[in-house]
């Protein structure tokens, strides 16, 4: 695999696929390989090296090296590759034939945040915090408005980046700022610099929350940790790794949501939240299911949901 630019130790995508490459390596054999990424100008030559040594499938992580996949995929049709929250696609717009480009229905399981948010707050504003406006982020935005809105249609949400996601300096400040308007509750969408949102809930003490994505994140502020958006990454990988060794490795286009048990809820804390939380999650999750519920995957979807709490 080849990072992204937020490289390992994100507790993000990145670390999610090397836990996937590494467990495709133990259960399938061969070799893991990963390569770190400092900034973007390292991509293409880093993704060349990992065909060059004899890749069977490299894993491109993250938006952000969409590109510098689909360039090297183009110029090398026979090698294979897995493509995480992105879309590779040739010149016509049609997905590259050896690339199996996996995105994820966030938006799906930042609902069921949202929903955890807004029967936990004590107040009517909730924040947001993302990286940088990428697709991925803002399908977590929309899912997580929408549904603190079927909740209670009187919820504010305040939306905030903090312009990369490797700066948790600044996204700490960010945090600080927002906490000291009498907001008690963030949604950390910004990589590897939302460590500094934790920090910030923690120096701010008790009742005062975050919620994380990609992965639970309840090490960094145990006491102020509420839950996590999820996502089955490492998962996705090992499946493509094991099409590949299977033959059966076919790219094109994946998208993963509940129905296919690839996003959800923090499992590791799942037990402290309310019965009545848990209800109404299931609830939404059910309805969501069958297709009543359909959740917006972009900011005006998301400002027109009408569906009432049931």
């Amino acid at each position: 695999m080849v990072t992204n630019q937020a490289d390992l130790g994100d507790q993000g995508f990145n670390d999610l696929a090397k836990l996937g490459v590494e467990t495709s390596a133990k259960e399938l054999g061969g070799k893991p390989l990963v390569i770190q990424s400092a900034n973007q100008s390292q991509f293409v030559p880093s993704l060349q090296q990992a065909i060059d040594q004899g890749s069977t499938v490299t894993t491109g992580v993250g938006f952000g090296i969409r590109d510098a996949l689909t360039q090297v995929a183009t110029s090398n049709p026979q090698a294979r590759f897995t493509l995480i929250d992105a879309l590779a696609l040739d010149k016509d717009k049609k997905p590259l034939a050896n690339v199996a480009s996996v995105t994820f229905r966030e938006h799906e399981a930042a609902f069921l945040t949202g929903i955890v948010a807004a029967m936990t707050t004590e107040g009517t504003r909730v924040d947001f915090i993302g990286g940088m406006e990428t697709p991925p982020v803002i399908r977590f935005l929309s899912g997580f408005e929408a549904s603190l809105h079927y909740v209670n249609p009187d919820i504010e949400i305040s939306i905030a980046y903090v312009g990369s996601f490797t700066e948790p300096a600044k996204a700490k400040q960010l945090a600080l700022s927002i906490y000291d308007l009498d907001a008690d509750l963030i949604m950390d969408v910004a990589g590897g610099g939302g460590r500094g949102i934790f920090d910030a809930a923690k120096s701010m003490g008790k009742d005062y929350w975050v919620i994380g994505v990609d992965t639970c994140k309840g090490q960094f502020a145990p006491d102020n940790f509420l839950t996590s958006a999820v996502k089955e990454v490492a998962g996705a990988v090992v499946l493509e790794n094991t099409k590949a060794a299977e033959g059966t490795f076919e790219g094109g286009t994946i998208s993963l949501g509940l129905k296919e048990k690839a996003v959800g809820l923090c499992p590791d804390n799942i037990d402290t939240l309310s019965a009545e939380i848990m209800a109404k999650v299931e609830t939404a999750t059910a309805a969501i299911l069958d297709g009543s519920i359909v959740v917006p995957s972009n900011e005006e979807d998301a400002k027109a949901f009408k569906v009432t709490a049931q």
